[in-house]
């Protein structure tokens, strides 16, 4: 049985206890071996952490104005639930998040945005404290440029294939996608191996080898 009694209480559980190294260590462990997005992903401030569930969100270059301008974006951001993370791929010709899709996105209750791709209005993004994930900073605008084409649909970010529901876990060392089917098993097993490599590093302080830490703990 879960040690958490619902998902606030995880997503606080996550982001107080674990960090990606030790999240990803336990994935593999489970086969899930390309969970975490590509390096180029990272977060506008260090401090920034993150744990929700993923609202995925498909875009699309275009290249003239559009009938509609930016596609189905304010319907995807409008049904944007508590505890969800914003999370886009697919245009790559301006950026995909700023100023006002946060405090949208903030309203609505969404905890986080993470882009495969470009994030501007960046001081106005940070006065939110709102955590986003982007490839790097870029004011070009998105009316003429980006659609997006869908939402609640499966993605693939670098080697990573997202479903919606699937939880988002990010901190300074990177963005992790946890399948939802194997979430509860992979964050009770993420704080038992947490919590054990502070056992180790007070060994290894007290004079203990790396060779008889990892003999005795298992865990490097």
């Amino acid at each position: 049985m879960a040690i958490w009694k619902d998902e606030e209480e995880l997503f606080a559980l996550m982001k107080e206890k674990l960090y990606t190294p030790v999240v990803g260590d336990i994935l593999d462990m489970m086969g899930y071996s390309h969970q975490f997005l590509p390096p180029s992903i990272h977060p506008l401030r260090d401090d920034m952490r993150l744990a929700g569930k993923a609202c995925t969100v498909l875009e699309c270059d275009v290249f003239e104005p559009q009938k509609k301008p930016f596609g189905l974006l304010t319907e995807a951001l409008d049904q944007l639930q508590r505890n969800e993370v914003y999370v886009a791929t697919g245009a790559h010709n301006s950026a995909l998040w700023g100023e006002l899709l946060t405090a949208t996105a903030k309203t609505r209750g969404a905890v986080g945005a993470v882009l495969d791709g470009y994030t501007r209005d960046t001081p106005q993004v940070l006065a939110q404290n709102f955590p986003v994930f982007a490839a790097d900073r870029w004011a070009q605008d998105s009316s003429i440029r980006t659609n997006v084409i869908d939402f609640r649909c499966t993605v693939e970010i670098g080697k990573v294939v997202i479903h919606d529901g699937d939880l988002v876990f990010g901190d300074m060392d990177g963005v992790l996608i946890i399948p939802k089917e194997a979430a509860e098993e992979c964050i009770e097993r993420s704080l038992e191996k947490a919590a054990g490599e502070k056992k180790v590093r007070k060994a290894i302080e007290g004079g203990m080898s790396a060779t008889e830490a990892f003999r005795v703990f298992g865990i490097l």
